[in-house]
């Protein structure tokens, strides 16, 4: 299949979702990041408990999206049934586990102005060659979100 074959089959990616226990301070922490708030819903009913196979299925979510693009974020918080997991997030190297990476202008001051939000440094800002300067983050959630700053 050729890539023009492929983008009338896959034209974009719409969404990552995100399951969090605090749905309003996730939505501010990407607020404060630079995301927009797109819009809100409570999902619930026969048709969402068949479409994800959970019974009593009650949820509600915020869309963010990118301010100069079309990547959006689908936080989500459920009320029914109760989310699994415990208080730990998971590490960044366990299967399955996720981070977010954008691309920022100053990450020092991304960093300040998320750590109001609860996002605290997994390790150092760290720089990558000329190229970049790196870091990882933990959110709201435990989401793990990394900022990269392209120096020159």
């Amino acid at each position: 299949m050729t890539h023009v074959e492929h983008t009338r089959t896959l034209p974009r990616m719409d969404n990552i979702a995100i399951v969090v226990d605090d749905l309003t301070a996730a939505t501010a922490f990407f607020a404060e990041l630079g995301m927009e708030l797109e819009g809100e819903a409570t999902l619930e009913g026969t048709l969402v408990d068949r479409l994800i196979s959970l019974d009593g299925v009650r949820t509600d979510i915020a869309m963010m999206r990118a301010a100069d693009g079309p990547g959006r974020i689908e936080l989500t918080r459920y009320h029914a049934p109760p989310s699994p997991g415990g208080d730990q997030p998971s590490p960044v190297h366990a299967l399955g586990a996720h981070r977010i990476m954008f691309a920022v202008h100053d990450i020092e001051e991304v960093i300040a102005r998320l750590k109001p939000h609860g996002a605290e440094l997994m390790g150092e800002v760290v720089r990558y060659g000329d190229s970049y300067r790196l870091a990882y983050l933990r959110g709201p959630a435990g989401i793990a979100v990394a900022l990269a700053e392209q120096l020159g």
